[in-house]
């Protein structure tokens, strides 16, 4: 991406959403239990401050994010969850406050890297722009769970389009963790965006296809609903197995969501 200041401007955009969902909470809408097993809306905001936090150090002080490696790697199963559990131990407010500061923090640090410059993280370096594409992609998902506990459907955006480009590049990695081998041709994805715009990538004339809304498909990369509740269609083998492993995020294969009944 040779501007990231749009990305840039998306993730702070999709902080500040999650923000005012959770901004007016009260004790009791902290502790609300999300669909993530164990984890409330407490523990979904310390996870978001927790990696941004994470990123800040990768971008501004990469001895300690070596540390935090090597920690990852010292107890890779409990890394995660120990570092929600932490943060959501605090009071909300701090918690809030914390949250707020280190997304701050990181997008100034983003914003100020020279263009071009690649950052260590938990798998291969990466640049500013694909940082905060990755913590877009966690914020809106980590989002989700949010507004399913609370109650609340959010209108999609076409700040979606990041997530997408995770999850169709993702797409071999996915066949990957699942022991399985890529596919050898290119896909057709085509994907409506809320604006309404058609999303394409891949060849156009490509026998396997996926089609759908590209808000579907986030949630489907992303892990936050079936695949039986989404209306996310694929032609042929390779791409209808794509869309039972797909995933947009690093690490082992995640759990899913069981299905709700399927889609109407």
């Amino acid at each position: 991406m040779s501007d990231p200041t749009r990305v840039f401007d998306d993730l702070r955009e999709e902080g500040e959403e999650l923000d005012r969902l959770v901004a007016e909470l009260g004790p009791e809408g902290w502790a609300l239990e999300t669909p993530a097993a164990r984890w409330t809306v407490a523990h979904q905001i310390a996870h978001l401050a927790w990696t941004d936090h994470s990123a800040l150090l990768a971008v501004t002080d990469q001895e300690a994010f070596r540390g935090l490696v090597e920690k990852a790697l010292a107890a890779p199963s409990t890394f995660v969850d120990d570092g929600a559990a932490e943060g959501a131990a605090k009071p909300p407010g701090r918690l809030l406050d914390d949250w707020r500061a280190g997304r701050a923090a990181l997008l100034d640090a983003l914003y100020a890297a020279p263009t071009g410059t690649r950052f260590p993280w938990y798998g291969p370096p990466m640049s500013g722009a694909s940082m905060a594409t990755g913590r877009l992609m966690e914020t809106w998902a980590h989002g989700q769970d949010v507004a399913d506990a609370v109650g609340v459907v959010r209108p999609p955006t076409d700040r979606l389009r990041h997530v997408v480009r995770i999850g169709v590049r993702a797409r071999d990695f996915a066949f990957g963790v699942h022991g399985l081998p890529a596919p050898g041709e290119e896909f057709r994805v085509e994907l409506r965006a809320p604006s309404g715009e058609l999303w394409s990538y891949g060849p156009g004339d490509a026998p396997q296809r996926v089609t759908g809304p590209a808000l579907d498909f986030c949630l489907l990369v992303t892990q936050r609903a079936h695949r039986a509740d989404l209306a996310v269609e694929a032609t042929g083998p390779d791409a209808d197995r794509w869309l039972d492993i797909a995933q947009a995020f690093a690490g082992p294969a995640g759990t899913g969501r069981p299905p709700k009944g399927g889609r109407p």
